[in-house]
């Protein structure tokens, strides 16, 4: 598809700190290159606010190749935007049509507290995987081949792709009661597959649960929209998977 320059209206949500209100600002950007980024378009946007000296739009990025999964952006009412399997960074602009009006917001959840403009606390879930705890390897003596345990093709691809959640909140923000379901089942499931994980299996599901909970995350009522949304492709099956690990340690508990 040949390039081409577009015109759009930018509805973005600012706000100056956690405890100021937010609004909505309107801005107008003209010739936009629909083989830019949605992330390059915001940087157009800030040079153009410093330019007029006015405050530039804050948003978290890093790796801009989709794989740290800092740009969480709502975008015309859906997570990473329009495109499915991609984060915000690996939108472009050619998703989009001249004259379009795009409205840009952030994750909107409870547990996600605002920081400032689009950027939004998500060390809630720093502190679930960190309740986790570690996995029982040996390091001591040789290196042990990777190859020495045997693993079950099916589990270990089921395990890389849990493994492969970046932690965007995708799925949370996609909620409708903010749960943090798929990404803890993501995080259970990459080690509940593997025997290495089996040691501390039930601790973690306890733990991790628990400290979902105690971070204000809603409940999950299989809507599905997580898995809609997700970037990375997880599914439900994922929830289904830390529901059978979190039942299993509790009824050997309480045996």
């Amino acid at each position: 598809m040949a390039s081409k320059n577009i015109n759009i209206t930018l509805k973005v949500w600012r706000q100056k700190n956690a405890k100021a209100k937010g609004s909505m600002e309107t801005y107008k950007l003209d010739n936009v290159s629909t083989d830019s980024s949605f992330l390059e378009m915001m940087d157009q946007l800030n040079e153009k606010l410093i330019e007029e000296e006015k405050d530039p739009v804050a948003f978290d990025h890093d790796c801009r190749e989709g794989i740290c999964g800092m740009c969480s952006m709502y975008i015309n009412g859906r997570p990473h935007g329009p495109d499915k399997l991609i984060t915000t960074c690996q939108l472009h602009m050619r998703s989009f049509n001249d004259n379009d009006t795009i409205y840009v917001e952030p994750w909107r959840s409870v547990a996600f507290p605002v920081i400032k403009d689009l950027v939004v606390d998500r060390s809630a879930f720093d502190r679930i995987q960190q309740a986790g705890g570690f996995i029982s390897v040996g390091t001591s003596g040789n290196t042990v081949d990777a190859n020495a345990i045997p693993v079950p093709k099916d589990d270990a691809d089921a395990a890389f792709d849990n493994a492969t959640c970046i932690g965007c909140g995708a799925c949370v923000a996609a909620c409708k009661n903010g749960s943090a379901m798929l990404f803890v089942s993501a995080k259970i499931s990459q080690f509940a597959l593997l025997p290495q994980g089996r040691v501390e299996a039930k601790r973690r599901a306890q733990n991790m649960v628990a400290q979902m909970d105690a971070e204000g995350f809603g409940n999950c009522t299989n809507t599905g929209a997580c898995e809609a949304e997700c970037p990375k492709g997880i599914t439900l099956e994922s929830i289904a998977r830390m529901n059978r690990e979190y039942l299993h340690a509790k009824i050997s508990h309480e045996k």
